[in-house]
Parts: C-alpha cells; sequence; structure tokens
C-alpha cells in the first residue's frame, strides 16, 4: 500500500465553526475534517454537547459522540454571555464554513442568520440544520430522530405487518440522512465559492432529507396505491428474500433476483429440482402471494443445516447471502480485518479503534485525529484570537469559557 500520508488532503486549509449538538451537524462536520478541514466545535461551558451525556459505553465516553467528534477541536464558550460575540465574530471572520443544528430560530435571533453574516463575511458559507427547514407550519416543531422517522413515512414501512410491530430504524438514520446532505452540500458550496467568490446558504431539513431516502416506497404508493407491505427483515415484494433460520440456531439471510436464481436455489441449495417447476412458486410474484407456503419448505430443509453449510450451498449456487452479524460479529468482520479499515484514534479514555472513512481515496490518508475533551483547546484557540493568558484566566473565571 502506498503511503499517502504526507500528501495533502482536499479540505486542508479550510477552517469550519460548528455551533453543533446530537448527530446530525456533528456527522456532517466530522467527515469534513476527515477531508483535512480544520473544525472548530463550540460547546457550553460545563456540559459542552449534550450527546456527550448520552451513555458511557466507551471507557466512560459517549458511543454517539465518540463516533461523530474525532479529529475535532473544543472551544467552551457560552454564547449567552456578553463577550461570547465578539469572540465568536472573531472566529467566523477567519473561517469559511459555519454549521448549526440550534434549535430553530435561536441561530438568527443570535445575529448568525446568513443574510446579517453575509454583509461581514461575503465569502463565509452558512449551513443551517434543522428537522423541518425554513419556513412552512412545522418549522419550530421539536425534532427528533425517530419523530423525523415517523413524519417521513420510514416506520409506517418497517418492522412487522401488525400496526402494534412497527419499527423504527436501529440507528439514527433522520441524522444521518440530514448530516450526508449538510456534507455534499458544504462541499458543493466550497466548489461553488471557488467559481464566484461568495458564500452561499444551505437550508438542510431532516425531513426532506429522509424523504429522498423513501423515493421507492412513495412512488410504490402513488396516486394512493397501497404501499408496500412491512415484511419485518424480509422484502415486500421479492420472495425468497430476507432471513431464516438454519439448524444451529444462527440465520441466513438470503435473496433471490431472477428465474434462473431461483432454479439454482431449488437444485442446489433446497436439493429438490422439482420445486422449480411448482405452478404455486413459477414467478416472483407467486413466489411472493404464496411466501408462508415457501417458507415452511426453506425452514424445513435448512433444519437439517448449519449456517455454515447453508451458506456454502448458496455460495456453489451463486445466490447472494450473508450472516446476520451482531455488533461484536462486526468488530470482528473478516473483510474489515482484510482490508485494513481500523485505525486507533486518541481521546480523554485513551486510544480508540475507528473505522476508515468508507470513500477512500489513492492521493491521500483521512484525518483521523482524537476525540476532543470538553474546551480541551479553549485556550489555544483564544490565544490565536490574539488573548493574553490574563484575559483567558478572566473569561475562565467569569464562566465565558
Amino acid at each position: 500500500m502506498t503511503d499517502n500520508t504526507a500528501q495533502p488532503r482536499p479540505l486542508d486549509g479550510i477552517t469550519v465553526v460548528s455551533l453543533e449538538h446530537a448527530i446530525a451537524a456533528p456527522f456532517c462536520t466530522r467527515q469534513l475534517a476527515d477531508l483535512g478541514a480544520r473544525v472548530i466545535k463550540v460547546e457550553r461551558p460545563g456540559s459542552g454537547d449534550f450527546a456527550r451525556g448520552y451513555d458511557q459505553r466507551v471507557k466512560g465516553l459517549a458511543s454517539h459522540f465518540v463516533w461523530t467528534n474525532r479529529s475535532k477541536e473544543s472551544l467552551s464558550l457560552d454564547l449567552k454571555q456578553p463577550e461570547a460575540e465578539g469572540l465568536l465574530d472573531s472566529l467566523l471572520a477567519g473561517a469559511d464554513v459555519l454549521v448549526q443544528n440550534l434549535a430553530p430560530g435561536a441561530a438568527a435571533r443570535m445575529g448568525l442568520s446568513f443574510e446579517a453574516l453575509h454583509e461581514r463575511f461575503p465569502r463565509l458559507i452558512v449551513c443551517d440544520i434543522s428537522g423541518y427547514g425554513e419556513g412552512g407550519p412545522y418549522e419550530r416543531k421539536k425534532a427528533y430522530d425517530l419523530l423525523i422517522q415517523s413524519e417521513g413515512g420510514f416506520v409506517s414501512v418497517t418492522g412487522g405487518p401488525e400496526p402494534e410491530q412497527m419499527a423504527k430504524a436501529g440507528c439514527s438514520i433522520a441524522d444521518i440522512a440530514a448530516g450526508m446532505y449538510a456534507y455534499s452540500g458544504i462541499l458543493s458550496a466550497l466548489l461553488l465559492r471557488g467559481r464566484t467568490g461568495l458564500g452561499s446558504r444551505i437550508d438542510i431539513s431532516m425531513l426532506e432529507s429522509l424523504v429522498e431516502w423513501m423515493g421507492y416506497p412513495l412512488y410504490y404508493a402513488f396516486e394512493g396505491a397501497e404501499p408496500p407491505p412491512r415484511a419485518g427483515a424480509a422484502h415486500s415484494t421479492i420472495y425468497p428474500y430476507g432471513p431464516f433460520p438454519a439448524g444451529d440456531g444462527g440465520t441466513v439471510m438470503l435473496g433471490l433476483q431472477n428465474e434462473r436464481e431461483w432454479a439454482a436455489f431449488c437444485d442446489k441449495v433446497l436439493e429438490l429440482p422439482e420445486l422449480a417447476t411448482d405452478e404455486r412458486f413459477g414467478a416472483n410474484f407467486k413466489r411472493s402471494a404464496n411466501r408462508e407456503a415457501l417458507r415452511q419448505i426453506i425452514v424445513e430443509r435448512f433444519a437439517r443445516l448449519s449456517v455454515a453449510q447453508v451458506i456454502e450451498r448458496l455460495e456453489q449456487a451463486q445466490i447472494a447471502n450473508a450472516r446476520v452479524n451482531d455488533m461484536q460479529g462486526v468488530w470482528q468482520h473478516p473483510q474489515l480485518a482484510a482490508r485494513d479499515a481500523w485505525r486507533q484514534v486518541d481521546s480523554p479514555a485513551g486510544r480508540l479503534p475507528a473505522l476508515l472513512p468508507p470513500a477512500r481515496n489513492s492521493a491521500y490518508a483521512p484525518r483521523m485525529d482524537a476525540v476532543p475533551a470538553l474546551g480541551q483547546h479553549s485556550a489555544a484557540i483564544l490565544a490565536e484570537l490574539g488573548l493574553s493568558p490574563q484575559g483567558i484566566e478572566q473569561l475562565q473565571a467569569r464562566g465565558v469559557i
């Protein structure tokens, strides 16, 4: 593997100031830091980003916080105190991007609307992340990930068939979607500024981000048509496609896409070649309609086999398959190990494993620095802004930082 650790990164020299908490904005800015940006995370003195307190699962640190905050500098600053305004202004004067996901309207009340900032800092890019976006009847409605999963229709198509079996995603997908669109939006705004010389505003709605991801079920239910049924971990309209138990107590995930694969599945996996011509299962829509009968046959055949044996047969038949890993299985995944996907980063709790950013680039190594302690960089950042050690101590004494 080529040593590219000394090569320039795409966002080297770009400074991002972030008034962020929870997941959407921190996930966005961490990815900007991966590309070399300097990210100054402004946090409330004493408590900081409230995601720091979500749990203590990572050697006393919060799992969400460790995931979304490496490679950042933490500046503790009480934005409600008069001195904070001048300090934040000095920071923004040297910044390229401001990211914020404060409560709706909070940034504007602090004089941090794009319109107000653009007059003073015309090259500054401002990214506002909120639950529902600017305008409309939901503008000031509280928005948490589960609530957006519900409003955006995700929960209605996820889980089992009964109403009480509706399910949310096991990770914060609405936050992740918004963070990804904020990240790509900022990259495009930087490209645009390179052509125009001017900053622009990016308005990110968690609802719209998740609804974009719901395109398939939305169009499936076009003009009042029935939405795709909830099918648990199975596919709602393709069968067999989903989880099946093996005889050793494990679970195998498999998926068939066409009639050639169906014939191979019957012959090489189930060892029931005559099933391929069974009238009940002669096309995908028939298999889907008769899925209970077909599932019973599959489960009976798999009951004689271990997970490893089922997967071996599926591989021989060239049928797509996967193990259903728990979290420990993912930590130990042989493919991630073979691709050298893990690195070690520093943190207030010591060295921790961290996954390489998925978009690997041969020209440079991503930045993977420490997860910061609250206010760890306050003194150094304020010294850069011209404050004396005595001035910094006075701000600390007054609780400004």
